[in-house]
């Protein structure tokens, strides 16, 4: 049985609550056309009654998986209504379209690895330094698409808050803030946020030492999702496109490799006397 810990609807967001409300009346419009209770759709689907009524109700986002789940009990035309109205539901502003898919299965994951040699992680940006990565964005961005993209980042970042029982885990680049991206001042605020986030026990944040001869990492940045019915999914990202991965094979390779990175990037208390040091040296 899948958790009924999902993301809650957010104050002043009168266009996702609508979606939601629109999504969840069309699921329970499903629902009684084939005739069951939620009571009986429920361990159909794998989720309980009372967080069926609460998707229906318009208060939970639904499950990435719930269409799929749905097929047998509600027929396969019933599916392509779910998924098209969860395809609507997961548009956010200021989310880039290649992006959507992997925001919708963050929301719900209940582990999530990353391993970043480019940027720090966007669930990790303060508002400073996300803002210099948007400003210096190219094609340049204007003043209305700036303020967009770091509002949906600031909102992403609240699952941190929110999915106290998700395990975050994060293999960050020594480089990525030697770069000092943004100056002196935001490089500062950015390993002041780390050393705040690090103190969470549902968060582990570990650098990777700018000299490393043994170095799993060298295909590039990943990130991996847990579901919250244990099945894993892998994301890389380009240049304005990027890769779900699903094949359980593929799947396996990131797991395999991000274990590695862990075990060679710095412990917990090593990363922090770092960062401290780095925070002095500035």
């Amino acid at each position: 049985m899948a958790s009924d810990d999902g993301p809650t609807t957010q104050p002043g967001e009168p266009q996702l609550s609508d979606s939601l409300r629109t999504f969840g009346a069309v699921l329970r419009a499903l629902r009684d056309e084939a005739g069951l209770t939620r009571e009986e759709f429920g361990p159909l689907v794998g989720y309980s009654a009372p967080y069926i009524a609460k998707i229906e109700q318009g208060k939970r986002y639904p499950p990435s998986d719930l269409p799929v789940r749905a097929e047998e009990a509600l027929g396969q035309l019933a599916v392509k209504v779910l998924e098209a109205a969860g395809r609507s539901l997961r548009r956010r502003p200021g989310l880039a379209s290649w992006f959507q898919h992997w925001a919708s299965l963050e929301e719900d994951a209940v582990s999530l690895y990353a391993y970043e040699c480019r940027v720090l992680p966007g669930l990790l940006q303060p508002e400073p330094y996300a803002r210099r990565i948007f400003e210096r964005r190219l094609p340049p961005l204007s003043d209305t698409q700036v303020e967009r993209q770091i509002t949906a980042r600031l909102k992403r970042q609240k699952l941190m808050e929110e999915r106290q029982n998700t395990l975050f885990s994060f293999v960050i680049e020594q480089a990525v803030l030697e770069r000092h991206m943004g100056g002196p001042q935001i490089t500062a605020d950015a390993i002041d946020h780390l050393l705040s986030l690090g103190t969470r026990a549902n968060v582990e944040i570990q650098l990777m030492p700018l000299q490393q001869e043994d170095h799993a990492g060298y295909d590039g940045q990943m990130y991996i999702a847990e579901t919250p019915t244990h099945d894993w999914i892998g994301y890389t990202e380009g240049h304005r496109s990027s890769n779900l991965i699903t094949a359980p094979q593929e799947v396996s390779a990131l797991l395999q490799r991000y274990g590695k990175l862990r075990a060679q990037a710095m412990d917990h208390r090593a990363t922090v006397s770092l960062l401290e040091e780095m925070r002095g040296a500035l």
